[in-house]
């Protein structure tokens, strides 16, 4: 797929894309559109503020050509991105859920660590 040495875990999957997890090089992979695109983890999330804070209302109610597209070229990446409002609505919705998954096993973890710490 992206790198045959690496171990990628899936974080979270929509039918419109696929957020993985890289723990050898400690980064994140964003398959969106038919494009693998790798994250560190700080990107990540600042790619994540960033669409999230993209004005849809205002791209739907703007009726000029220059408002019917989003294009983004994320920190560190070579890729770009240009989306449309339905592409910004599907990539917040993966996002969100991917974000969603890191918290969820990062909390899972601080509970496993302090039972343990407590049965010791």
């Amino acid at each position: 797929m992206i790198c045959p040495l690496a171990s990628f875990e899936e974080v979270f999957k929509t039918e419109h894309g696929v957020v993985y997890q890289c723990s050898r090089k400690n980064c994140y992979w964003l398959d969106f559109q038919g494009e693998a695109t790798p994250f560190k983890v700080r990107d990540f999330f600042q790619f994540k503020k960033t669409i999230d804070a993209m004005d849809v209302e205002l791209m739907l109610c703007n009726s000029s050509r220059s408002f019917d597209f989003e294009i983004l070229m994320p920190f560190r990446s070579e890729r770009i991105f240009i989306l449309s409002v339905e592409d910004i609505l599907k990539m917040r919705e993966l996002l969100a859920g991917a974000k969603f998954m890191i918290e969820l096993n990062s909390e899972i973890k601080n509970c496993l660590q302090s039972k343990a710490i407590l049965a010791i």
